[in-house]
């Protein structure tokens, strides 16, 4: 398919179609957090796959009891139990109510449920890549270092996700030091608390090391753009560096019902349209390409998706 290049500012019309439905797919994000707020804290089912509100669950307890082990002073990893079950409730009750650490988790449970979903559907392994094996045999024995370590990490979270786990260690730095607050003033010394704080190193979380991986890749990057060679984390990873978006956002455009969005980030990452086509086809075999989207600039592309954000 050939690409064309053009001035969408005298194309309304196209245009229009790509807002429209990139609006209907951010109305389908933004109803998620409340929708799982809602559920998790009544019976109600149906809004949200059961596979997807039982990870966000479990993660979500898994990170009350961390934090309830660490201001006890024990080790908050070995996950033993000793929590008070009333005091656990009501901490996890107290998380819920951090709306950026339920889309953390909502995104995490996505990318763990689509990279089962390409594994059946496409055979693409969700911890070990081409692309990371032959990062892993880099010639730089740095490249070739991280490349090992985020294999691990990979691995790591592969398992935490199935067992509905998130070490507290994994979390964004801003989630991070958001959350201990809600733990502190407790009863306990909150010595353990700041022990795990001192501890804490963003860079080397699994999220930290792709991002360095990717970053690592400079211009070679583009490799990563490729999900079948790629792998889903380190895709994500690199498609939300070249577009300087949130890695969840990428994270949810790969889900199916996101193809507008998926296209409209691979165009301001700068793939052609049958590069693009080829990712949508893996991410949902039945989606159709976006009217047009050969006609956007990588300029032009961005600028939708940041005017969608503001929206």
């Amino acid at each position: 398919m050939g690409e064309v290049t053009m001035d969408l500012g005298a194309d309304d019309a196209v245009e229009a179609i790509l807002r429209g439905g990139l609006a209907r797919e951010a109305r389908a994000l933004t109803a998620v957090v409340p929708v799982l707020r809602h559920l998790l804290g009544s019976e109600a089912q149906g809004l949200v796959s059961e596979a997807i509100l039982a990870r966000v669950r479990g993660m979500i307890l898994d990170l009350a009891a961390q934090l309830l082990a660490a201001q006890s002073g024990r080790d908050p990893s070995a996950r033993v139990p000793g929590a008070d079950p009333a005091a656990l409730d009501a901490l996890a009750e107290s998380l819920m109510g951090e709306e950026a650490l339920l889309a953390h988790c909502h995104a995490l449970a996505t990318e763990s449920l689509v990279a089962d979903r390409l594994q059946q559907r496409h055979a693409i392994d969700p911890v070990l890549s081409p692309l990371l094996q032959e990062l892993i045999a880099a010639e730089d024995p740095a490249v070739s270092a991280l490349a090992m370590t985020t294999l691990a990490a990979q691995s790591r979270f592969i398992q935490s996700q199935r067992r509905m786990e998130l070490p507290l260690g994994e979390l964004p730095a801003e989630l991070f030091h958001a959350l201990l607050p809600r733990a502190q003033g407790r009863a306990g010394d909150n010595s353990g608390l700041s022990r795990l704080q001192a501890s804490y190193d963003e860079a080397t979380s699994r999220l930290g090391l792709l991002a360095r991986l990717v970053a690592g890749m400079r211009r070679g990057a583009v490799a990563a753009l490729a999900l079948d060679h790629a792998g889903l984390a380190l895709f994500t990873s690199a498609l939300a560096s070249e577009t300087r978006s949130p890695r969840g956002e990428a994270v949810l455009a790969a889900q199916e019902g996101q193809g507008v969005r998926l296209a409209l980030m691979l165009r301001a990452a700068g793939l052609a349209v049958p590069a693009i086509e080829r990712q949508l086809g893996l991410a949902e075999p039945a989606a159709l390409l976006p009217p047009a989207i050969g006609a956007l600039t990588a300029a032009r592309a961005a600028a939708l998706l940041a005017a969608g954000r503001a929206a």
